[in-house]
């Protein structure tokens, strides 16, 4: 009697030690599962701050954002200074021409000086000067105070002078442009008409 006594305490110590074993891997278990989502959820801000701090690219955000096309317009151009379509920037450039370019048309010299962003010499050398040459008319584009603004290699360069009377209408979309510093600051320079010098800023 007694031996069965002790064979049931034994048995009844072997399978109480087991639960308790399997009950201490079981709460092991749910703590490993747990880390990982404890872990995550401290990370999620950081990556949410690093997707905020990235900078938002420009080019056609700028340019279309926010634009109702049944808004209205003035001079063909609309409110928030986005061109709807083709005929609206020509509408625009004619609105920039000049009706006597050598009585209106003003060298930085003139100006005062020149007090815009200056492009760093190095980049300057890679996207600028008469090697460099673009057409406006493919770039985006904005009317400001009546005068175009066009963004190149990132910059957003706007014209301080009408364009002369004798270019050809559409000269933004057909001729060749570049820009350069002359000393005094910056200008735009057509390759049809290499001798006329118009004021432009540059900014980001």
């Amino acid at each position: 009697m007694k031996r069965v006594s002790v064979i049931s305490a034994t048995i009844l110590g072997l399978l109480f030690g087991a639960t308790v074993i399997a009950s201490a891997q079981h709460d092991q278990n749910d703590r490993d599962r747990s880390r990982p989502a404890q872990q995550a959820h401290p990370q999620q801000p950081a990556r949410t701050a690093q997707s905020q701090a990235r900078p938002q690219q420009t080019y056609g955000g700028a340019y279309h954002g926010g634009v109702q096309v049944s808004g209205p317009t003035i001079g063909g151009v609309h409110h928030s200074g986005v061109p709807q379509h083709q005929g609206q920037v020509s509408s625009g450039f004619v609105q920039s021409r000049a009706g006597s370019w050598r009585n209106e048309h003003q060298s930085w010299a003139q100006r005062g000086g020149y007090n815009g962003y200056r492009i760093p010499d190095a980049r300057f050398r890679l996207y600028f000067g008469r090697e460099h040459f673009f057409r406006i008319g493919g770039l985006p584009l904005v009317f400001v105070g009546g005068q175009p603004r066009f963004q190149y290699d990132g910059y957003w360069v706007t014209l301080m002078d009408p364009w002369p009377e004798d270019w050809a209408p559409n000269w933004y979309a057909s001729d060749d442009v570049y820009l350069d510093n002359t000393g005094d600051g910056y200008y735009l320079y057509d390759r049809m008409h290499p001798d006329v010098a118009i004021a432009v800023t540059v900014s980001f």
